[in-house]
């Protein structure tokens, strides 16, 4: 198949990159890029605004719930949106102001400064820096340009800044707590590993942040290339290298990414500010008999980004002679759990990421049956309301907890307290909680609400 584009006769299929041809192509449509590049950013930007909020909410529920795993995945999504969001609008912005510029070119020309009649040291001046508007066309060009390429770039950054985090992770749960090698063979490997992992990733920064230093020097770039080829893959350098070295080969992209990084910690430092309007009232604290935070009450979490604290209750004001109370469930909770009664903790911890896809529903999971699971459960429970009870007030309560799951598909534990003995007015409910410490037990408080209590 043939396409004419003005003077260009091309064969679609025919991406030979040496033929006179493909590289007229190549001269054509990066003429025409500017028109794609607004369409992207447009369907980008829109979709980044999107999807921002509903990232940011399964990272603060991620981080909630003590997912590390789930924390860190929307942390980096999180990043990457933000980065792609201001590289885009900004693009989009002098988008704007080019072709506002070529607009005015078409109506006014170049300048003339002599027709402005200022002063022979104002003239030169302005005619220094300025020299013609044609330049200032082709600079803002040249910006749009690489800011556009360079987007996208940063995003690769990311992903390489998680591939490597996600190889210490894989090391230090697949080597050195490996029940598959002997301990001091895991210690070993395992550690050579890191220290690799850790001194490759430094020497990988210094040579980026010297654009390619570690490169130029002879005796240096021998000890480096190895680890520059493991890092490749590790990095996933592979798909983007193209894109690196041809920003570095080219002094106005330098330029603009030694610009862009102080303006990313500007930004960062910007975002960072918040006003303090009392020098010892903080509305972050926590709920205290002085404080009542609104993750601690059902009725107060409204939006979507809010998730319960350690302990909830229906509302500050409490008409029912009894008090649903629930505990929500976290990773942190369930090792407190294991501390209190060892015997519950397993051989091998299933907890992390998984695949829904199970070939074998007994592999590598000595609880098998439903009776089994069954008894675990109770047992754990059983456990779990051994270590938890509420004094309200000095009133000492000890009510069986139960699993369930609340508002928003929370899990936890609930249950529900009798109240009906209390005088009317201001309680404080604690939730205290037993730990093992030596060989005695201690009893300490984890949350503390304050409620008022009205009968109907």
């Amino acid at each position: 198949m043939t396409i004419l584009r003005g003077q260009t006769n091309y064969t679609v299929g025919n991406n030979d990159y040496n033929s006179p041809t493909f590289r007229k192509l190549l001269d054509s449509l990066q003429q025409q890029s500017w028109e794609l590049e607004l369409i992207i950013s447009g369907f980008a930007i829109f979709g980044l605004f999107t999807a921002y909020e509903p990232l940011r909410i399964e990272m603060i529920n991620a981080q909630n719930e003590d997912q590390i795993y789930r924390f860190v995945v929307y942390f980096i999504l999180n990043i990457a949106c933000s980065i792609l969001l201001f590289n885009l609008l900004l693009h989009v912005v002098l988008r704007g102001l080019w072709i506002g510029a070529l607009g005015l070119r078409y109506v006014s020309g170049d300048i003339e400064f002599e027709r402005l009649r200022y002063s022979e040291r104002f003239t030169k001046y302005l005619k220094k820096r300025i020299i013609s508007f044609d330049r200032y066309i082709a600079n803002l060009e040249n910006y749009c340009s690489v800011l556009f390429a360079i987007s996208f770039l940063l995003i690769f950054y990311v992903l390489a800044m998680t591939m490597i985090i996600l190889s210490i992770i894989l090391v230090a749960n697949y080597i050195l707590e490996s029940d598959v090698l002997p301990e001091a063979a895991a210690s070993i490997i395992g550690g050579i590993l890191i220290l690799f992992i850790i001194f490759g990733m430094f020497l990988t920064f210094i040579d980026f942040i010297t654009q390619g230093w570690l490169k130029k020097k002879k005796w240096v770039s021998r000890i480096y290339f190895p680890i520059y080829w493991v890092f490749s893959f590790l990095t996933l350098s592979f798909l983007y290298r193209p894109l690196v070295y041809n920003f570095l080969d080219n002094r106005f992209g330098k330029k603009l990414t030694l610009l862009l990084t102080p303006i990313y910690i500007a930004i960062l430092m910007l975002t960072s500010l918040e006003y303090r309007q009392s020098n010892y009232l903080d509305k972050e604290q926590r709920s205290s008999s002085m404080f009542a935070k609104k993750d601690n009450y059902w009725d107060m979490m409204t939006e979507e980004g809010d998730f319960p604290g350690r302990m909830v209750i229906p509302s500050k004001v409490i008409s029912q002679p009894y008090l649903q109370v629930f505990v929500p469930f976290s990773e942190n909770l369930e090792n407190r759990v294991f501390a209190f009664n060892d015997s519950l903790t397993p051989k091998e911890d299933r907890r992390g990421l998984s695949s829904s896809i199970k070939i074998n529903s007994n592999w590598s999971d000595e609880i098998t049956s439903l009776r089994q699971k069954d008894s675990i459960r109770k047992k754990y429970l059983k456990t779990f309301n051994e270590m938890y009870s509420f004094r309200i007030d000095t009133l000492d309560m000890d009510e069986d907890f139960i699993i369930t799951t609340a508002m928003n598909d929370i899990l936890g534990f609930e249950t529900y307290l009798k109240i009906s003995q209390l005088k009317e007015g201001k309680h404080l409910i604690r939730l205290r909680r037993k730990r093992k410490e030596k060989d005695s037990i201690v009893t300490v408080s984890d949350a503390i609400l304050p409620f008022w209590y009205f009968k109907n």
